[in-house]
Order: C-alpha cells, then structure tokens, then sequence
C-alpha cells in the first residue's frame, strides 16, 4: 500500500507518501481498495495545524474515500451493498465512508463494515469521494438545522468552494432561488452552472442581496466568515435565518446582536463533523442517501480535478491559496 503521511505540523509541501504492506481486516472490518480520496481546504487547515482538531502525529490525512472491498474480515457477512441502506459488504462491490479520525489519503484501509455505505452503479468514484464531506454538510444542514423551503431565497457566500457548490446544488435541488456570493469571475460562472439564478462578488453585498432577492434573504450560507458576514446578515429579511458553517477567511466575525433581535433572525451553527462523530451510524446513513441522491440526478456534483496519491502536497497547497475552483480527488495510480 502507498500512503501519505504528514509528521509535524507545518507546511503542506512536507507531506510524504510511504509504501507499506497492505493492511489486514480484522474482525468485523472491510479492507478496501481505494480509488479515489476526498481533499479540500480543511485538510490543509488540519496539516498545517490550524484546525480544531489536532490529530496525534504521524496521522494520514483525508476523511472521505470511494473504493472497491478487497477483503472481509471476520464476522462480516457475503451480503451484497446493493441498497441505499448500510449492509454487509461484499468482496468486489464500491463502497464509500466517512472516515472520521483520518487516514483516507492512502490506497488501502480497513474500515468497520457498518461505516461503508454502497455506492450506486453509475456514480463515478471520483465523484462520490469528493460529495461526501461538502455534500453531507448540506445535507445536514437542511435536514436537521436549517430547512430550505421551495422558493426560499437563499444566499451563498464563498460559492465557488467545494462547500458553496454544494450549497448551491442542495439549495437549487429544493426549490430555492439562489444567489451566489464569490470572489471571481470563474467561480460566478461555476457557481451559475451549479445552479444559481445570480452570482455576484462581494461589493456593496448588503443591497445587491437585497436587489435580488426582493427585499431580502431567507437563509444565508456561511462557510466564509469576515466582513461579507455583517452584510449579508443585513441583507436577511425578517425572520431570516443565518447559518454558520466555517471561517475560510481564516476571520471569526463578531455579528451585531441588535440586528439579530430587530430582524427576529435566527444564527444558527452547522457543524456535520461534530454530528457525524457523535452518531457515526446517522452519518453512515446520511452518506448513503446522499449518494441515492445523485445517483436519481437530484444532486449533481461537479467532477473534480484529479491529483495522484504522492501529489497531495501540491494539491494541499493550492487549497492553501484558495486557487480552486471546486474539488480535487487523490487518486492511488
């Protein structure tokens, strides 16, 4: 197996990539062969040791994956992934997961059989290791924090990211009217095709939200932080909702508490990680209904760049300059 390892905390380009003997499932575990891995703006966060979690070292990075089983271990049964649904995984069939406490950046890892989720025939690897993270966080959002109504006119900041694409599609996929918030034009036009009616940058944001929404918001996307947060939360209309889900402007801001009361706003946080982790079989389930979703065509993830395995530094890095547009998929060959 090749993985890749990080050994301190510090520049993305120190990462190395190892060769080791493949791992061997233990009981109740699958090892699966993987052929796509998941990397975004919060694993460089993490490598560089500016996330929230700081995993002990050395640690792999990654947490989302798409891969075939190559092996069971014991107590697991022969039953095929066939439904949307968690099953025992067969030896052959793809299959997708969360990995949690890291170490999807790798081309073979064991896993509890009860974390893998069946992948859909006709969904591409690729696709589904990258949907997982950006995907699963909106899908979390409107079905336990946040609901998206038909209609709904709903504001996405940073719309050009993995997370706002996602936001963007998941928005669109119920209804809503979207207008999407970001900093080029590239990322307008990726985000227009995604599914937004609108895309604008960040000048005089306040009134532009409120010019195109008709008087205002109904939900605001937040994976941003700094100063568009203060103006698109005055562009809500009342009773709007705010949700915050990051700060990749590395700035936390501090919202003004007297517009929330006026306004009868609600600021609400979204945090999938912390959910996901805390009920692992939830999250599990969540991963398999996303991907029955884009299997129907209800959501529709954009294909990502691929990077090999031993370029995760240099794909880590344009993460690190916010030089993507999207999401890019680590891939074994």
């Amino acid at each position: 197996m090749r993985r890749v390892v990080c050994r301190a905390f510090g520049p993305v380009e120190d990462l190395e990539t190892v060769e080791e003997s493949d791992p061997v499932p233990g009981p109740g575990e699958v090892l699966v062969e993987v052929e796509a891995a998941g990397v975004g703006f919060v694993d460089a966060l993490i490598v560089r040791g500016g996330y929230q979690l700081r995993p002990d070292l050395p640690f792999t990075p990654g947490t989302t994956l798409c891969g075939r089983v190559a092996g069971v271990g014991a107590d697991v049964g022969s039953t095929a992934v066939g439904s949307p649904a968690v099953g025992s995984p067969a030896v052959g069939h793809r299959v997708a997961a969360l990995v949690m406490d890291f170490g999807a950046h790798t081309s073979h890892v064991t896993l509890p059989a009860g974390r893998v989720a069946a992948v859909p025939d006709g969904v591409d690897p690729a696709i589904a290791a990258t949907a997982l993270e950006s995907y699963s966080t909106l899908l979390f959002a409107v079905t336990h924090r946040v609901p998206v109504e038909p209609g709904d006119h709903v504001v996405v900041l940073g719309a050009g990211g993995g997370i706002g694409l996602a936001a963007v599609d998941v928005a669109r996929s119920r209804g809503a009217h979207v207008v999407a918030v970001a900093s080029s034009e590239e990322k307008q036009r990726a985000a227009l095709a995604a599914g937004a009616e609108h895309a604008v940058g960040y000048e005089d944001l306040k009134n532009e939200i409120r010019r195109l929404t008709g008087g205002g918001a109904h939900l605001v996307v937040d994976p941003v932080g700094g100063a568009a947060s203060e103006s698109a939360l005055r562009a809500l209309r009342p009773y709007g909702r705010f949700a915050v889900l990051g700060f990749t402007s590395g700035e936390i801001p501090k919202l003004p508490a007297n517009v929330v009361l006026i306004g009868n706003h609600a600021v609400v946080g979204v945090d999938w990680g912390d959910w996901a982790r805390t009920d692992p079989d939830a999250a599990t389930a969540l991963v398999a209904d996303l991907l029955a979703r884009v299997a129907r065509g209800e959501l529709r993830p954009p294909r990502p760049a691929l990077r090999r395995l031993d370029e995760a530094g240099d794909a880590l890095a344009l993460f690190a300059r916010r030089a993507v547009t999207g999401k890019i998929a680590l891939v074994p060959g």
